[in-house]
């Protein structure tokens, strides 16, 4: 295996040669259906209204969208004709939108009409209320002088916005002379992704990624899964993450497989994709999983065709993971870890290696990168089963945070490696378990605690669905360890039950002085859990109790 030296165009291209009648995407709830070839023309054609808008080389496009079946088009066309695309969380209101729209310099805006109670449409009129008065590729923004144009991504026509539609159609009617010389221009190391790191501590950084970046990711991904062109994957992680726009997309497009769409995630929607589709491989992050797993209607779905996938974007709990093996039939799943400064994948495990190597670690090192433990304190490389901080260097490493060189310089040491915040250790084989962040270890009376220990462990108890376990402040003891539960629909279980498992178990200071029952946790837009937000639930819960944390 070798890297590659495509650019997202080229390998677009390159399949709509080499597989024109091939299903590339599928929105089977919609019944579309594109092929390699019909989804190419479909992205040259807004390429070149894009040309038409004034997008140059470097231009920022931000895409504000749930997985919407033009998610994709837009990603490609902004690729073709050398722009950069800047992903959007669909959760973001005003406030965080504001601060995209200046942080990344964006040019044109693609926006869908909204997700949940979050209306896009009125969001963008109410911080650029200029959009009503001024005409198409006109518009000039008090407090957004670099943007230019807003495209709404569907039929229906808003004041100052163009529609998709109409792209294509202004697209379809020009020629391709410009759309060439532009391609031309593009490397396969320049920037085409600009991804802000998910807020949930301080302000987003842009992370700016290369074709070369996500396209070799991709690629060593699919490399692992085993993937080929029989592949089709239900894609149900967010695109506007690295999960969904690397992990699944460029996995895929590297290796002229297929993709299934659902435009957000449901439960049943996926059980009913997969089996409707045949579909041979799955994503999603540990709770997406476990959501399926508990479904009421879970078996009365065929999923034999399933045969691997990934389990990622949070640390996987062991028997959700062993879950999904035997009753998903997904023998051959992974992990990938990594953030998204890394494009995002550091390690993965293997198809080949066992139950127990997937379901307990994170795997070794991607082909053609390097990953290391460190004393955060000193930056000594460690010994084998050392706990120490997770380091990485290779082609994955981010080109860095988009005007930020400080941030920058904090995170890529002089060497190359990028230093995640992560902990870890690393054994003989190079297989890698992470421990925690060094913000989520717990001190409780001088002994040091990971959370997902304690977790794994609680995740045993057969009534219990979901777990996460923080640190809330002891005035005695520093920190003490707080549990949170939520029950599988239809089993009871009480605080001491809990304890009474943990009993001559583990060691009696891991075990949770507080357990807390809820029906949800605080999420990010892409399933990820904010566990900073349960000390505050904590707090809360503690004051209704009357009780205080001793």
């Amino acid at each position: 295996m070798e890297l590659l030296n495509h650019t997202l165009g080229s390998i677009l291209e390159e399949n709509a040669r080499n597989y024109p009648d091939k299903e590339f995407l599928i929105y089977p709830d919609r019944e579309l259906r594109l092929t390699y070839s019909q989804f190419n023309e479909r992205v040259d054609n807004v390429a070149k209204a894009l040309i038409y808008m004034g997008v140059q080389k470097d231009s920022k496009l931000g895409v504000w969208a749930k997985n919407v079946p033009d998610w994709l088009t837009y990603m490609f066309a902004s690729a073709k004709v050398g722009a950069v695309l800047v992903t959007i969380n669909t959760n973001y209101k005003s406030d965080e939108l504001e601060y995209i729209l200046k942080n990344a310099d964006v040019h044109t805006l693609c926006l869908a009409q909204g997700y949940r109670d979050n209306n896009f449409v009125n969001t963008i009129y109410e911080i650029v209320p200029e959009l009503k008065t001024m005409q198409r590729s006109q518009l000039k923004s008090t407090r957004f002088p670099v943007l230019k144009n807003v495209v709404f991504m569907g039929h229906e026509k808003s004041k100052g916005m163009y529609t998709t539609p109409e792209l294509l159609s202004l697209g379809a009617a020009m020629n391709d002379v410009k759309l060439l010389e532009r391609t031309k221009q593009v490397s396969t190391h320049d920037v085409v992704n600009m991804q802000y790191t998910s807020g949930t501590t301080g302000f987003p950084k842009g992370v700016m990624l290369s074709h070369y970046n996500i396209l070799n990711n991709g690629n060593t991904v699919g490399e692992c899964l085993h993937y080929t062109p029989d592949d089709k994957l239900l894609t149900c992680v967010p695109l506007f993450h690295c999960f969904g726009c690397v992990l699944a997309l460029c996995a895929i497009v590297t290796h002229s497989a297929t993709m299934v769409m659902l435009e957000e995630f449901d439960p049943l929607a996926v059980l009913a994709s997969v089996a409707k589709e045949r579909c041979t491989a799955i994503y999603g992050v540990p709770t997406m999983f476990i959501a399926e797993l508990n479904h009421p209607m879970f078996d009365m779905f065929d999923l034999t065709s399933l045969r691997t996938g990934i389990m990622a974007g949070a640390p996987c709990p062991i028997e959700s993971m062993k879950e999904v093996m035997n009753k998903m039939h997904c023998s051959e799943i992974i992990s990938v870890y990594g953030l998204t400064e890394t494009s995002p994948g550091m390690t993965a495990t293997r198809v080949t290696d066992n139950a127990d190597i997937r379901a307990t670690t994170v795997g070794r090192a991607l082909p053609f990168v390097e990953v290391k433990i460190v004393d955060p304190a000193t930056g000594e490389t460690l010994l084998p089963g050392v706990q120490g901080e997770v380091c990485c260097r290779g082609y994955n490493v981010m080109k860095g945070y988009y005007n930020n060189p400080e941030g920058t310089a904090a995170v890529i040491d002089k060497d190359g490696f990028l230093h995640s915040g992560d902990l870890g250790t690393m054994d003989e084989k190079g297989y890698l378990k992470i421990t925690g962040r060094n913000k989520e270890m717990m001190i409780r009376g001088g002994e040091n605690i990971y959370p997902r220990e304690i977790e794994n462990f609680l995740y045993k108890m057969p009534q219990i669905e979901s777990v996460e376990v923080v640190g809330i402040p002891s005035p005695r003891y520093g920190e003490q360890v707080a549990a949170f539960v939520k029950v599988k629909s239809g089993e009871v279980i009480r605080e001491e039950d809990v304890r009474a498992f943990c009993m001559n178990k583990i060691a009696r200071y891991k075990i949770p002085k507080y357990i807390f029952f809820v029906d949800a946790f605080p999420m990010t837009a892409s399933g990820k859990i904010q566990k900073y937000k349960l000390k505050d639930v904590a707090a809360e819960l503690m004051a209704e109790r009357g009780e205080v944390v001793v």
